[in-house]
């Protein structure tokens, strides 16, 4: 199912019982961020909330509209979300002619890179619903928007779902990403294009020739566009092809007015400008999904060239901080959609789990299917080598009969498995710029923990003792028996 834009999406989140209409006057400045925080984390997740009078403006607020299993689900247009995992994953299933190795493995990105190419994104001509009012050059005024203060010590007023698009210098490709935005005037922000992103690449591309980058930021539309934009993609996919064949069909897509970009003809608002080549400006602090501030620090400006939106526009936003947040399920959804992606590339992994609790990229716990010693070192370095896994702090690998989404379990395991000193590993590395404890912004250390059951080359020549079981015989007799016991 594809929508036909945001307000589509919120439609039927208010049909199916998800969306609670906010008519009181509540301000963007700390009290949304609050009233959202109590909602996600109160019972289910809550309910998404449209704040139709925030206080100062004329524009609707939605937050929470990712926030549960369910909505996430919906805006896939799905009963669930392991429904695209599975497509995925007959995508990336090896055919038998395979050539043996990583390279042949290498060898279906670019079949990767096709799978929507029934869904690839269109152009479409004028009267795309994002152009509807188009305000250029000092008309165009930031401060026309609802734009979220989201915590007492931030910087200021952020923008928090950008899908921020640029192209490459030299070959025009694309690429979507999400990168907030820190609000300085009504025409200039921050660009926050951390180091390792492909956003920035693309901008020290263009530094390099002396060239201001055009760079396109759309809000709202179908709501998978906002999920691709978050997505750990492969360099070979387009987020916009990615979200097509999700939704199973093309995005349109329009050209901007002042820069040379195509965007979502469906999105609620566009922002155009150009982020000027040697141009620094200080950012933050901002209250980030570590559940701490990220501090002030240098980054790239955005100067804002034109602003198109719908007649009626809704503006979309979320809040981050300490976790259970709405990003907790935008995050889950990466997790199942990309397990077939990891097990291309790591084929005994089982099942793999990314915490909502430990910010998914400070912890990943993962079950293996063992079969020599070492087994789990090998696993380890092999995550760290895999895009944004890199960033992962702790790994923890278990056996295949461990459920490593049931943390209760993966605890009991872990604490009983190991042997601190021979079962743990550290290795130096790139970790996430927001890690405000590593050594140094970017680069630190990480650790793998391994929690499988030893071998003896691996040091454990003592007999390693069975898990405590019932027999199933008797649980079969005790299940017939459980009704009657009134237990």
């Amino acid at each position: 199912m594809a929508y036909a834009g945001f307000q589509d999406f919120l439609k039927a989140l208010e049909k199916a019982g998800e969306l609670k209409r906010i008519k009181a006057p509540v301000d963007p400045e700390l009290e949304i961020t609050e009233i959202a925080d109590r909602a996600v984390k109160g019972a289910g997740g809550g309910p998404a909330l449209l704040f139709e009078n925030p206080r100062g403006h004329t524009v609707p607020v939605a937050i929470n509209t990712f926030a549960t299993r369910k909505r996430i689900s919906m805006a896939f247009g799905v009963e669930d979300v392991d429904e695209i995992a599975c497509e995925i994953e007959k995508l990336v299933k090896l055919p038998g002619n395979m050539p043996p190795g990583l390279m042949g493995k290498a060898a279906l990105l670019p079949g990767l890179a096709r799978i929507g190419r029934h869904t690839a994104p269109r152009i479409v001509g004028g009267g795309a619903p994002c152009q509807e009012v188009v305000k250029l050059g000092e008309a165009a005024s930031l401060d026309e928007l609802p734009i979220l203060k989201c915590w007492p010590l931030d910087g200021g007023r952020f923008i928090t779902l950008p899908l921020v698009f640029t192209r490459e210098a030299n070959t025009g490709k694309r690429n979507v990403g999400m990168y907030r935005m820190q609000v300085y005037d009504k025409r200039t922000c921050g660009m926050h294009w951390q180091r390792h992103k492909v956003g920035s690449r693309h901008y020290a591309e263009y530094e390099a020739q002396k060239r201001d980058i055009p760079v396109a930021v759309a809000l709202g539309g179908d709501p998978v566009l906002t999920y691709a934009a978050t997505a750990p993609l492969p360099d070979e996919i387009d987020e916009m092809v990615f979200a097509g064949f999700i939704r199973k069909k093309p995005v349109d897509l329009v050209r901007c007015k002042t820069v040379d970009i195509a965007v979502p003809a469906d999105a609620e608002y566009i922002i155009e400008g150009v982020v000027p080549a040697g141009e620094r400006r200080t950012e933050g602090p901002f209250g980030d999904h570590t559940g701490f501030y990220t501090l002030e620090d240098d980054y790239p400006v955005f100067r804002v060239t034109a602003i198109t939106h719908r007649r009626s526009p809704v503006y979309p936003a979320t809040i981050v901080g300490r976790p259970p947040m709405e990003d907790g399920w935008l995050g889950k959804a990466t997790e199942r959609l990309f397990l077939p992606l990891v097990r291309l590339f790591v084929p005994e992994v089982v099942d793999y789990n990314l915490p909502v609790e430990a910010c998914f990229h400070n912890l990943c716990i993962v079950s293996i299917k063992k079969r020599y010693p070492g087994h789990a070192q090998k696993v380890m370095h092999a995550l760290w080598g895999l895009g944004q896994m890199m960033f992962t702090k702790v790994i923890i690998v278990v056996d295949e009969w461990v459920d490593v989404q049931n943390l209760q379990e993966v605890l009991w395991v872990a604490t009983n498995n190991i042997d601190p000193e021979r079962d743990t590993t550290f290795v130096k590395g790139p970790v996430d710029v927001l890690d405000h404890a590593s050594r140094a912004m970017g680069f630190g250390s990480k650790m793998g923990i391994d929690a499988t059951k030893k071998l003896p080359e691996e040091g454990h020549t003592r007999a390693w003792p069975p898990v405590i079981e019932m027999a199933p015989e008797v649980k079969r007799r005790v299940d017939a028996l459980w009704s009657e016991l009134g237990l």
